[in-house]
């Protein structure tokens, strides 16, 4: 029960003792007291004035000192036109200290009986990862695991974009000055030697226009299935195929499902004639279908060319009827950049017109594109951050920043390598996470691996210190065989500061999962890290004399770092035991 429903429950009574009259403590409205007034939590009185036939403070003075009287769990209280706030004692605090230790599955919320599909990374066929799409793998991936602690079933699939144009430009160059060039020849990894195929296209293009006149037969040869052209696409296809999967594994990226643009293209041609029969859509006079939006606030949506070909939004409309009647889905959530806002206000609005009532349960996370300090990147010239190299130059500072700072002093080689690695995607994934996926960021591979700050590597270094001190203490795992607070222990105010941090986890949980923002937990994580530091600074763990007091204040800290662990957890993000 969170400290609100608690009041609610135990002003429900109040009211009904001093006044004779059942309130339903669902109807209550108790939130966080603001910073300015004493106290944990406000219960508004205003509604109860017809009930009680008192003025505002008199009604909360009334029900404050029936409370403070009746409940030891509330140990003040002062009435504020019409704002009662209350205090929770030393008692409370303790009992739900105790619940959390106990509790193996804290911070996972009751299942909703949901199932949501989230499609994330969707790359192209014809160039290898980059920082954009780190950003969208690790925004995907978290928030997928993030609908899951809130209770959601989640289906985590991608869209291989492995067709088109764009694909047979990398396979022509390929055939035109690669010399057979295969990943095991050139020593590259698949996705790399596709990506040097795209960008050499792009300066054959320039020398002569006319090759496009090439590619475009080559897309031809293939819809019509050619077998030379068919062979090549599934030979370089798969070079890339592979080379994706290294990085993903890399990144700890994993999907449930995995769709294939090939297998997908001609979904939605049915529906283009359903939604010709119902009205939705018109036939222009050169053959191609359009949708009229313009009494929606946007423009005509062609959906049809006039050679009968489809476009993607006609693809995406055949796609989402397939996946929620496949799946049973109640949601589906789209990871894609805020480049594709006018794409998916037209997708959810022709699949209403359409008569799907599922269409406004679709929803787009919309996130901002990521510069950085020497400026945006450029995919056709070649100019991109690749994933690859990312990773590698994430090691490397992590490497350099550790070695400087002297953190990992006296830790053997083999092991400060795999520390490397940790603390160098740990930097990554949380200086990306923590921003909300709304905004525009700048990512700094030195700004991002600091041992101090909001960071990964500070939070990664707090959870080694509490374990440091739990294996001094003769514990391993951080929770002594006694997880309640001994009679008579009374927790002092900076660790009654840390409960109300954790107690407040299940919340975040839940805020950040509506939100569809990873931010929320990022920052949860930062929160309590640094509470638990200035704990540490300021108070004795290990040379406490009294047993019940250090029992209890290692219990906390290994409880610090169990929600740690989980929270970091849904960011995809390691913690180390040693550094």
């Amino acid at each position: 029960m969170t400290p609100e429903a608690f009041i609610a429950a135990k002003a429900s009574e109040a009211i009904k003792a001093i006044y004779g009259a059942d309130v339903d403590a669902a109807t209550l409205q108790v939130g966080v007291t603001r910073k300015e007034f004493e106290g944990d939590f406000t219960l508004v009185t205003f509604p109860l004035l017809r009930i009680t036939r008192q003025s505002p403070d008199a009604t909360g003075t009334a029900i404050g000192e029936w409370l403070t009287a009746n409940c030891p769990e509330i140990s003040a209280f002062n009435s504020v036109k019409g704002f009662l706030n209350l205090s929770l004692s030393n008692l409370y605090w303790s009992e739900a200290f105790e619940a959390i230790a106990k509790d193996g599955n804290f911070g996972q919320l009751p299942s909703t009986g949901r199932r949501v599909m989230v499609e994330f990374s969707s790359p192209n066929t014809n160039k290898p990862l980059h920082l954009g799409h780190v950003r969208n793998n690790l925004l995907g991936s978290a928030v997928s695991d993030l609908l899951k602690a809130a209770g959601e079933e989640v289906i985590k699939t991608t869209l291989v974009n492995d067709r088109g144009v764009h694909i047979c430009k990398s396979m022509y160059a390929w055939q035109k000055r690669f010399n057979g060039a295969t990943p095991e020849s050139t020593g590259k990894k698949g996705d790399h030697l596709v990506g040097d195929c795209y960008v050499e296209y792009a300066k054959m293009e320039k020398e002569d226009p006319s090759v496009l006149d090439d590619v475009h037969k080559m897309l031809v040869d293939w819809e019509a299935g050619d077998k030379e052209v068919r062979d090549l696409w599934q030979k370089m296809n798969q070079w890339v195929f592979d080379g994706f999967d290294q990085t993903y594994k890399a990144l700890g990226i994993s999907f449930d499902k995995t769709y294939y643009e090939h297998d997908t293209y001609l979904l939605g041609k049915e529906l283009v004639q359903e939604g010709l029969k119902k009205g939705v859509f018109v036939q222009d006079p050169d053959g191609s279908v359009w949708c009229d939006l313009t009494s929606d606030g946007l423009d005509r949506k062609i959906v049809q060319r006039s050679d009968g070909t489809s476009v993607y939004i006609t693809q995406d409309l055949g796609t989402a009827e397939r996946r929620f009647a496949e799946n049973n889905l109640d949601s589906h959530v789209y990871v894609v950049g805020n480049e594709q806002d006018y794409h998916f206000q037209v997708l959810k609005l022709i699949l209403g017109k359409l008569g799907f009532d599922w269409a406004s349960r679709i929803y787009h996370l919309s996130y901002g594109m990521v510069e950085l300090p020497e400026g945006k990147m450029k995919s056709r010239e070649g100019t991109v951050v690749d994933a690859d190299d990312l990773i590698g130059k994430m090691y490397e500072e992590a490497k350099a920043t550790s070695e400087e700072s002297g953190k990992l002093d006296g830790v053997p080689e083999d092991e400060k390598d795999r520390l490397y690695h940790m603390i160098g995607l740990g930097a990554l994934k949380y200086f990306i996470l923590k921003v909300d996926p709304k905004k525009t960021m700048l990512f700094d591979p030195k700004e991002s691996i600091d041992f101090n700050g909001n960071t990964g590597p500070f939070i990664q270094y707090t959870h080694a210190r509490i374990c440091s001190i739990l294996r001094k203490s003769g514990l391993q795992d951080g929770v002594p065989q006694t997880e309640t607070v001994a009679a008579g222990v009374q927790l002092s105010a900076k660790e009654i500061r840390l409960v109300k941090i954790l107690n407040s986890y299940p919340q975040k949980v839940g805020e950040a999962a509506a939100a569809y923002s990873p931010a929320v937990i990022a920052n949860y994580c930062y929160d309590l890290a640094k509470e638990f530091n200035q704990y540490y600074h300021d108070t004795p763990i290990l040379k406490e004399p009294d047993k019940d007091v250090l029992n209890m204040r290692l219990a906390l800290i290994g409880t610090i770092a169990r929600v740690l662990r989980k929270a970091m957890n849904i960011l995809g993000i390691e913690l180390p035991e040693r550094m």
